[in-house]
């Protein structure tokens, strides 16, 4: 019996996995440019706690968005105080009701998903409310795709959360991705590469003025006897002192030691020349772009979209908080109806928004001189329930 040597071996059959559609996510990259790994904690590290533009983006959103107040009603009326405006208020004993949602809305912007774990409560709304960290949480599918539970690892321990029953004890709030069945697409994951550019170009900045910001420049070589030539001992040599010593950001503008013939010839560009501050300029814009954020509010210049800082503003809250805020509360009040069974919505309150306060004036003034409206008519316009009978 003959064997062939060069023959492959025959593929391995691949696992199988409980969903046919669970997420599979495979990152290639090439050795040049050098990339952030785009997972959750890589990300977090370098377009959150390293660099400037996308924590006061990220700070920016959650803290106005969970400074917003709420309100609570069903189909009938308003309510002043309720269990679930209770559970919010206090949702555990180490948090208030702005601090688990600031937590919340932060986990949401940097990873795609928000994960809320539902504590006691048996027979009735939770005693407590926890934010969970996205980068610990996996979602574990069923035989339909359909999540079946979530593992909490943490320390070298895991902790599986069965979503199967009636009340389950998580709710998991994610970002729209047209490529993941069971996870979300996170505003940091889209600005990924102008983080990556903005950072670099700080770094290289900074390395340029440790070493005197001098430009780059050619490395001439004249020999003693007119030719211009090196031997291949001498030009190995010359390449590898050039790769170790004045490659890279960290060795940039590092003076150089010539010999034997050796001649500078500046031709590089200065950083004014290679205009870096307008690159990170640009940099920060697509980083503020993809939160949602006008440049203006982060003190970007350059940026005249909107004719004043009110303008802005106005436009930050109507385009990117509120409807974050309108996302999340509506899901929370969706997951609460399970331990209750009472329904109820959950929503921002726009009359009580600074930043609003010109438009919803005058809607309230055009909603109430329309003549030919009844008055419930312009309440549910107004997000009003109806007036209550014998009121």
């Amino acid at each position: 019996m003959k064997f062939n040597v060069f023959r492959r071996a025959d593929p391995v059959a691949p696992e199988v996995k409980a969903s046919a559609t669970g997420p599979v996510i495979a990152w290639a990259g090439g050795a040049r440019p050098a990339w952030t790994p785009r997972d959750t904690v890589s990300l977090t590290r370098a377009g959150f706690t390293g660099n400037p533009v996308g924590f006061r983006a990220v700070k920016l959103i959650a803290e106005a968005a969970a400074a917003l107040p709420l309100v609570c009603q069903d189909a009938e009326r308003r309510y002043d105080s309720h269990p679930v405006l209770a559970l919010i208020g206090r949702p555990n004993v180490a948090q208030g009701r702005a601090e688990l949602f600031e937590a919340l809305y932060g986990q949401i912007l940097l990873t795609g998903n928000g994960y809320l774990e539902a504590v006691g409560g048996e027979g009735g709304l939770p005693l407590e409310l926890h934010v969970l960290r996205s980068d610990r949480v996996h979602l574990v599918p069923g035989a339909d795709g359909w999540p079946v539970a979530y593992d909490y690892a943490v320390g070298g321990r895991k902790h599986r959360f069965d979503m199967t029953g009636v009340a389950p004890p998580i709710c998991h709030i994610k970002s729209f991705h047209p490529q993941d069945d069971h996870y979300g697409l996170s505003p940091m994951q889209a600005a990924a590469t102008a983080v990556d550019v903005h950072n670099a170009a700080s770094r290289w900045s900074k390395a340029l003025l440790d070493n005197a910001a001098r430009p780059s420049g050619a490395i001439v070589y004249r020999g003693s006897d007119g030719q211009g030539t090196l031997t291949e001992d001498q030009y190995a040599r010359l390449q590898d002192e050039m790769i170790a010593y004045h490659q890279g950001a960290a060795n940039a503008g590092r003076p150089m030691l010539l010999e034997g013939g050796l001649d500078w010839k500046p031709m590089g560009f200065s950083p004014s020349d290679m205009e870096f501050q307008e690159t990170k300029e640009a940099a920060a814009r697509e980083i503020a772009v993809a939160f949602g954020v006008p440049p203006m509010l982060l003190g970007i210049p350059g940026d005249a979209t909107y004719a004043n800082y009110q303008e802005a503003n106005r436009a930050f809250y109507r385009l990117t908080v509120l409807p974050l805020v309108a996302k999340v509360t509506g899901a929370l009040a969706d997951f609460l109806v399970r331990f209750s069974g009472a329904p109820v919505d959950l929503g921002p309150d726009l009359d009580r928004v600074p930043a609003l306060a010109v438009e919803r004036e005058a809607q309230w003034r055009r909603i109430t001189a329309a003549g030919f409206l009844t008055e419930d008519e312009k309440r549910a316009l107004l997000g009003l329930p109806p007036r209550p009978e014998g009121a």
